[in-house]
């Protein structure tokens, strides 16, 4: 299955891949603290295990960081 990640084309080699699976293989860190974006759209923590992966998705992992000024 080819997918952009990050921006990046990626061939997976399994074809029956969920955002969760795809979080391991992609040895994704910090999960708890990651969102992720299917295709431009956010998708629920509580889904990924529900959000099957298809040809061609664009899958972004983005992480949220606190700061600001003092």
């Amino acid at each position: 299955m080819k997918l952009v990640i990050n921006g990046a084309k990626k061939e997976i080699g399994e074809s029956d891949i969920n955002i969760e699976k795809l979080l391991v293989i992609e040895k994704v860190e910090s999960i708890d603290t990651v969102s992720v974006q299917l295709n431009g759209e956010f998708v629920e923590r509580d889904n990924f295990a529900s959000t099957t992966l298809k040809d061609g998705d664009e899958i972004d992992f983005l992480y949220f960081m606190g700061g600001g000024q003092k």
